[in-house]
């Protein structure tokens, strides 16, 4: 999928923004929705997007660009406190050759310690409890 084309109201991230669809919910607020990765890449994995409408990076307007880079910042900070890694991977892909499998703008904050492997994304389904219990973490960490 290129870099421009129409944006899918039908997608999964859509979805869960209009509530059609479930999520483990870290925080929400005019501008953002957090939520756990439910294939995640590393303990503590979780997504920020914002609200408005985009595929990627480069088709999102300025104003909500840096609501959400804001909430990413802080979502991260919160991630650090809640979880006490040794590092942070804040990432973001657009369009497929880059990685991108969802076409809604998002952001991976993704905790890190030595020696520890980063796990293949889209690799086996987290159980929600655990999810669950992080996103609570995270939220009292905020």
């Amino acid at each position: 999928m290129s870099l421009t084309g129409t944006y899918d109201d039908a997608n999964i991230f859509a979805k869960i923004l209009r509530g059609e669809a479930p999520c483990v919910k870290v925080y929400e607020d005019d501008h953002v929705l957090s939520f756990m990765d439910i294939f995640p890449q590393s303990s503590g994995h979780f997504l920020v997007l914002p609200k408005a409408k985009s595929r990627n990076l480069l088709e999102l307007d300025d104003a909500a660009l840096q609501e959400t880079m804001v909430r990413v910042k802080r979502l991260a900070a919160a991630a650090r406190k809640a979880f006490n890694p040794d590092g942070i991977v804040v990432t973001q892909f657009n369009g497929a050759p880059a990685g991108q499998t969802v076409f809604h703008t998002h952001f991976h904050i993704i905790p890190r310690w030595e020696g520890e492997a980063l796990g293949r994304h889209g690799g086996g389904q987290a159980d929600m409890d655990v999810l669950k219990d992080q996103a609570a973490k995270i939220a009292a960490a905020l």
